[in-house]
């Protein structure tokens, strides 16, 4: 594993950031438009956001994140999070954490593509991995479906911290509700 964080100065004293709805650089990872709203090193060592833009039926693997906590806030559609072992089903302005060191994934269930904003803390793994896996967007729109290489995903994640377990679990109690 790298250790991503000897890149970022976390004391620096960080400046106001402004990103409009079109900026920020933007991917296409594992089928998805990921699009970088703010760095680890914008947020002097913070957190990292990601506009997540996910196709109906797109599910990540059930992973472990060692060193960053994430969360997210949904904007648009249903996801499925698998968190531990539990399922909670969250829809237009539900919100979820999900700290490091827990086993989870996340899964579109709803009938169309759906929207969320991803915070990761510190985020420069998440975003170092994402940048690394994706290939960079020439339209903000979803990416034509192919297949993931998971060899290289799973190559990738453990280079920053991150344990790809297998597919995500059948789990049938809605812990949410």
């Amino acid at each position: 594993m790298i250790d991503v964080l000897d890149e970022v100065t976390l004391s620096a004293k960080p400046e106001p950031w402004v990103v409009s709805a079109d900026e920020g650089p933007a991917y296409w990872f594992l089928n998805t438009l990921c699009t970088v709203k703010a760095t680890t090193e914008s947020t002097g060592g913070s957190f990292s956001v990601v506009h997540h833009v996910a196709p109906r039926g797109f599910a990540t693997p059930y992973h472990l994140h060692h060193n960053e906590d994430e969360a997210f806030y949904v904007l648009d559609g249903e996801y499925t999070f698998i968190c531990n072992g539990k399922k909670h089903v969250l829809g237009r302005g539900g919100y979820i954490f999900l700290p490091r060191g827990i086993p989870h994934g996340v899964r579109v269930d709803g009938s169309a593509t759906a929207t969320t904003l991803i915070l990761a803390s510190p985020g420069t793994e998440f975003v170092g991995m994402m940048e690394q896996m994706s290939e960079p967007a020439t339209e903000r729109v979803l990416p034509f479906h192919k297949e993931v290489d998971m060899e290289r995903l799973t190559m990738l994640c453990k280079r920053y911290g991150i344990d790809i377990l297998g597919p995500l679990p059948d789990v049938q109690r809605d812990w949410s509700r």
